[in-house]
């Protein structure tokens, strides 16, 4: 895959030594997430960060992700803050938009928008989510976690076991992910959901035909037993067509210290591309596993920015001029001072 001035909407893009290339370049960006070096290899570029649906986790990585290479981020948050909402296409905003910036990440509630809007980009645009369909950068982190994760345990991905839990239809961040693990062999999944909120036939017959052994449950204790990895989902509730129907799954499937202890075996990883629901009735992931050290949703989010900058780096072409553009972090930052 050649990264350089390149679009990044679909993990339909990654062959596996792409994946490698980024998780790679990710290893490098280190010193600099965890503010032991500054680099400004990209002083003077622009990115335009356009989120049209809520963010957090994405859109505030990605812009740190390019303040940490050096870069400067302009936002937009809302369609109603844009033109779009005075009737413009997504075509006159692209070219406008691209002729201000050096780079776009875009997040937008409807399917394959990202992909149109970057036709008619005259630079890079990067997936921030787009509808129930993609998120690709969502993906590439959770599975540079799970390398990671299970990497300490003496383990890699090419054999792993995964239970993937909660709402299968609509989680793009789930479709992505099992994309990207198509690249790997031998992978044995559980599928944990209601029928109604399934895995789509089109990403289960992706992941049989790489070869996956893949279960369905609905039982929750059966499910995440004798697995490595326990991969949590929230009801995608902005997805369905009323409130009261997505309130029917909320809660439906909840992890707690408990449930994890009786079932699961004790280097059990557990991740979730958040944000978790933490309401009474939800607590998908109940707040008593916040002392587990299997959790680890919170380095999947830290995770978020050395994968974003990699990605800037690939595709704006300057993975090899970033040391030379860099010094020592000279305020008290405690991340410096923390084990890498």
């Amino acid at each position: 895959m050649d990264f350089t001035g390149n679009h990044i909407i679909s993990v339909s893009q990654f062959d596996r030594p792409a994946a490698d290339r980024v998780f790679e370049v990710a290893d490098g960006m280190q010193p600099y997430a965890m503010r032991k070096r500054i680099t400004r290899v990209l002083q003077g570029a622009i990115l335009s960060n356009m989120f049209f649906e809520p963010s957090t986790r994405t859109r505030v990585s990605f812009g740190s992700a390019f303040n940490l290479l050096g870069g400067e981020v302009r936002e937009t948050t809302e369609v109603k803050a844009s033109s779009l909402a005075k009737g413009e296409s997504l075509y006159d905003t692209a070219r406008v938009l691209s002729g201000y910036s050096d780079v776009i990440v875009m997040r937008h509630p409807e399917a394959g928008s990202v992909a149109e809007f970057a036709k008619a980009s005259r630079v890079p645009v990067i997936n921030g989510g787009d509808g129930d369909n993609e998120h690709p950068s969502q993906a590439l982190l959770d599975l540079y976690t799970m390398r990671m994760e299970i990497a300490a345990q003496g383990r890699s991905l090419d054999g792993m076991s995964i239970a993937l839990i909660g709402d299968l239809r609509f989680g793009r961040a789930v479709h992505s992910l099992c994309r990207l693990l198509c690249l790997y062999s031998n992978i044995r999944l559980h599928l944990i959901s209601p029928p109604e909120l399934s895995l789509p036939d089109e990403e289960l017959d992706v992941l049989r035909t790489a070869g996956h052994k893949v279960e369905s449950f609905q039982d929750l204790s059966a499910g995440i037993q004798d697995v490595d990895i326990l991969y949590v989902t929230r009801t995608q509730e902005e997805r369905f067509p009323s409130q009261q129907q997505a309130d029917r799954y909320r809660g439906l499937f909840r992890l707690n210290q408990s449930i994890y202890t009786q079932n699961c075996a004790p280097n059990t990883v557990i991740m979730h591309p958040l944000p978790r629901d933490s309401r009474a009735q939800a607590q998908e992931l109940d707040e008593d596993l916040n002392q587990n050290p299997n959790l680890a949703i919170f380095r999947q989010t830290d995770n978020g920015v050395l994968i974003r900058m990699a990605l800037f780096a690939l595709v704006l072409d300057i993975v090899e001029d970033i040391d030379n553009h860099s010094r020592p972090v000279t305020w008290f930052t405690a991340k410096r001072h923390l084990p890498v």
